[in-house]
Formats: structure tokens, sequence, C-alpha cells
């Protein structure tokens, strides 16, 4: 059996408070995302904020046309079905991580705390897997 993947996205403060108080059970990606179902994805919010905020875990990913995405998870994807369009205007294939589970952690890991424990450290733009040893993935897991 293989052990869970860790993988950081980074979102909107909205989005990720969305998602941890259950409004929002998809994250939307304009691109295709390999996470495994069980995977735990760690919510890191964008400046100004700047900080892990918390965990869900993956469910299924879904990958279509904006279109079928929207009919099929648009009442749970936090967003009005104009700011779905606008957001995957121009793309052909929009894809949506089911999250369930989320948990707010008690405290915040700010970006300096990253940092500290990966010196360089800089926060995805789209997702990135966090290594098992990886000392980020250590920090994040004592907060599980």
């Amino acid at each position: 059996m293989q052990p869970t993947q860790h993988v950081l996205i980074s979102l909107d403060e909205r989005h990720a408070t969305n998602i941890l108080v259950g409004t929002k059970q998809v994250e939307l990606r304009r691109r295709t995302m390999h996470v495994e179902p069980g995977s735990t994805v760690w919510l890191y919010v964008k400046k100004p904020v700047g900080a892990v905020v918390g965990f869900a875990t993956v469910g299924k990913t879904y990958s279509a046309a904006p279109s079928t995405v929207w009919r099929k998870y648009g009442p749970v994807s936090g967003l009005s079905k104009s700011e779905f369009m606008n957001y995957f205007d121009g793309t052909v294939v929009a894809t949506a991580m089911a999250l369930s589970g989320s948990r707010k952690l008690k405290a915040p890991i700010t970006l300096d705390a990253l940092r500290a424990a990966m010196p360089g450290f800089h926060p995805p733009q789209f997702y990135c897997r966090l290594k098992t040893d990886s000392s980020i993935k250590l920090r994040l897991s004592m907060e599980q």
C-alpha cells in the first residue's frame, strides 16, 4: 500500500474559508491535476494572509468541459455561474477535485515558518507534491 500523498495548493482566502466550513466541496483548476484519492491537500492562503490554514482529503478528480463540470459540481463549487464561467473562459478542460473532511488548523503556519522549515520555499502557483521526508511535509503533518 502506498503512503498517503500530500499536496500543497495556493488559493484565495474566501475559497479556503468556504472549504473549511463545507460550502465549497471542490477545488477548481484550469489544468488537470493528478492527485490520488485519499491524498491530503494542504490549503495555503495567498498573501496578505500568507499561511497554511487547514487541510482536506481528496476524493476523486474530475476533468471535462467547463459546462459539464458546472452541471456536475456548480452547486458545491463556491462560485456563482458567472464567476465559474469567467474563471474557465478560454479553457477546454476544467478540473474539479472533490474534497471532504476539511479541518482548520488551530494556528496557521505562516510563510515565515514554512521557510524556516525549508529555506528558499515559495508557495506553488498551481500545486506541489510534498515528499514524504520533506521538512515542510513533516512540519505540516505535526498539525494533523
